[in-house]
């Protein structure tokens, strides 16, 4: 498989999944409304509050992801290599230069965060630094650099707002249907048995929605990190090097403390501990590391 097949086919996969994620919340709009008789406007007022919700998180999640880190910024003359590395990186990448900050813990990670490219971070752990070879480290910072260029930042936030508004339709129809709350439109007079059906479908998919809409989250995250993994390649030429810094990475056994379970995700490598299984690969932001690595190797 080439690169550019990699990320085509990355691309096609996060639309696919985008595509079935929206029907999916299309449905069960539709099967709320027809039990609860509140149509349309349902999912509406959810969407609203979940987006708001979702507001602050959007223009503010870097600096609350910077602080719980500890990380702090750098100037090219606090480290003149990882400087020029991102300089140079950002030329051929077609990106302005991000900031660039510096987290002091010996396991060796990285991640990017901010909206968009103008208002982008790249962050470091001193550990990466003193850990990876030259082409290594460019091959790090190059896949960080591709989430920036493909907005993963913005989709996954976009995405983060659908999960939330699953969840809040799937609660409020709980709570309303338990308190009698939601106005039945189907009445035995207008079809008992449908309606019933029409009841059931929306009790086990008010049960189970939240999890599906996390699960496609999930799915979406981990297409990203192998699109992101082929545009580095793409970026510096030498997927080899990416490849070989992420067995580095995953095979060191220092755990990374500025991390927790609401920035994990960020990261090239998730920095917690993982359970190997088909179970745990379902409910990771990140793909299995070998299946990264062998995709790289073979590109």
């Amino acid at each position: 498989m080439t690169i550019y097949s990699e990320i085509q086919e990355n691309k096609v996969k996060t639309a696919v999944i985008m595509v079935l994620f929206i029907m999916f919340i299309t449905v069960i709009s539709y099967v709320f409304g027809e039990v609860n008789g509140s149509g349309l406007s349902y999912a509406g007022v959810a969407l609203i509050f979940s987006g708001f919700m979702s507001f602050f998180s959007y223009y503010f999640s870097d600096r609350i992801v910077l602080a719980l880190s500890k990380a702090h910024e750098i100037q090219k003359e606090d480290n003149f290599q990882l400087f020029t590395t991102v300089e140079n990186l950002c030329i051929g990448a077609g990106l302005p230069l991000p900031r660039i900050y510096i987290i002091d813990d010996t396991a060796p990670n990285a991640f990017a965060t901010g909206r968009d490219p103008k208002h982008a971070v790249i962050c470091v752990t001193t550990g990466l630094l003193q850990k990876l070879e030259k082409l290594e480290l460019e091959g790090v910072i190059a896949h960080e650099l591709s989430h920036i260029k493909n907005y993963d930042i913005r989709l996954m936030s976009i995405v983060v707002i659908l999960v939330g508004l699953v969840a809040l339709m799937s609660d409020w129809f709980l709570r309303f249907s338990f308190w009698g709350g939601g106005r039945r439109r189907r009445n035995s007079d207008e079809g008992g048995q449908l309606g019933a059906i029409f009841a059931i479908a929306a009790i086990v998919l008010a049960l189970l929605s939240p999890l599906i809409a996390q699960l496609i989250k999930f799915a979406i995250s981990r297409s990203r990190e192998y699109l992101a993994d082929a545009s580095a390649a793409l970026i510096t030429r030498y997927p080899q090097g990416l490849a070989s810094a992420l067995e580095k990475i995953s095979r060191d056994t220092e755990p990374l403390e500025a991390s927790n379970k609401a920035t994990a995700h960020l990261y090239i490598v998730n920095p917690l501990k993982n359970l190997k299984g088909p179970m745990n690969n379902l409910f990771s932001t990140h793909p299995p590391i070998e299946e990264r690595i062998k995709k790289l190797r073979e590109m």
